[in-house]
């Protein structure tokens, strides 16, 4: 297995896992810490982030895992998980706007993150079978 592309599948589940987890867990550890209010991890700022950051890793290791298992569905599961969070941006104001904007960041996240778990996956089975091995393929 590409070392590139699984060190990018981990990070791709990490960050989506990272962004949901942010998304259920920072406004409770507000209520119980205040003091985590200083930090820059409230707000728009920390999920645009995260976006900016999990589309070229994300968009890199499905591509390289869609060239070696051709299993193409698992690369449209990833950019589904990124269109909803990217559209989770453009919720809007207000207390139903936040709630909406959080529900549609976990689900893209959860989308991600299972399509790179396949993916990943996907490429340790490929490797391992032997078919991308050209000495175990029939000569004609």
């Amino acid at each position: 297995m590409n070392h590139i592309q699984a060190l990018t599948d981990r990070a791709a589940i990490s960050l989506s896992l990272l962004c949901a987890l942010h998304c259920i867990v920072f406004p409770w550890a507000m209520v119980l810490i205040p003091s985590l209010a200083i930090l820059p991890f409230e707000g728009e700022a920390f999920h645009i982030g995260m976006v900016i950051a999990v589309i070229p890793i994300s968009a890199f290791a499905l591509t390289m895992g869609c060239k070696k298992h051709k299993r193409y569905r698992i690369a449209t599961l990833g950019v589904i998980g990124l269109m909803i969070m990217i559209s989770a941006l453009f919720v809007g104001e207000g207390e139903s706007a936040e709630m909406w904007e959080k529900a549609l960041t976990v689900i893209g996240a959860a989308f991600i993150a299972i399509g790179h778990l396949w993916n990943f996956r996907l490429c340790r089975h490929h490797d391992s079978c032997g078919c991308s091995d050209p000495s175990h393929q029939h000569a004609k």
